[in-house]
């Protein structure tokens, strides 16, 4: 399936997409070159975009420094957060299976990938927010992927949520590190 209509269902028809998304056979290297590559892509390139062309805040080259790492760290926390619903899914009375946990945090998060449209226009950026919102749905409908039942479900996407929100806040105090330093060594 291509990547649009992936999104597209994913995003408009879940109960339906998270079936065949279970059923498909992939590697994990697939996943990510196919499908979390590129849609991990939209919100750093379209945030330097909009910043550029929009505020000019932003020399070019910085920016294109910036959008790279945040786009590595991001790749880097789908892996992690990815292993995280991997370990909690039997805790919670599901099945630990590594290429399930990751095509659940994958797909889930197409909301917010997709959703980084908006910063394209820098005041708009609090839409991104809002998509990210919906892709806590899409994580809650899609908790079958790594066999945690509907009673449970809840509570495994709020712990899950809190692991999310842990390993992004630490990927964001990275990146701002690394970006600090960089500027520094522009500076100079």
């Amino acid at each position: 399936m291509d990547i649009v209509t992936r999104a597209k269902n994913i995003l408009l028809s879940p109960n339906t997409e998270w079936p065949v998304i279970a059923a498909e056979r992939t590697t994990t290297g697939e996943l990510y070159t196919g499908y979390i590559m590129p849609m991990s892509a939209i919100p750093p390139v379209c945030a330097l975009i909009g910043l550029s062309l929009f505020l000019g805040k932003l020399g070019f080259g910085f920016g294109i420094i910036g959008a790279l790492v945040s786009w590595a760290l991001g790749l880097v926390g789908i892996y992690i957060v990815a292993l995280l619903a991997q370990w909690l899914a039997p805790r919670f009375g599901g099945y630990g299976d590594p290429l399930a946990a990751l095509k659940l945090v994958a797909y889930s998060h197409t909301a917010a990938w997709v959703g980084g449209v908006f910063m394209l226009v820098p005041f708009l950026g609090f839409l991104t927010f809002l998509m990210s919102l919906y892709g806590l749905y899409l994580l809650y409908t899609g908790t079958p992927m790594v066999g945690v039942t509907r009673e449970r479900a809840l509570t495994y996407t709020g712990a899950l949520v809190l692991c999310v929100i842990i390993v992004f806040f630490l990927i964001s105090f990275i990146l701002r590190v690394l970006l600090g330093i960089t500027m520094m060594g522009l500076m100079v």
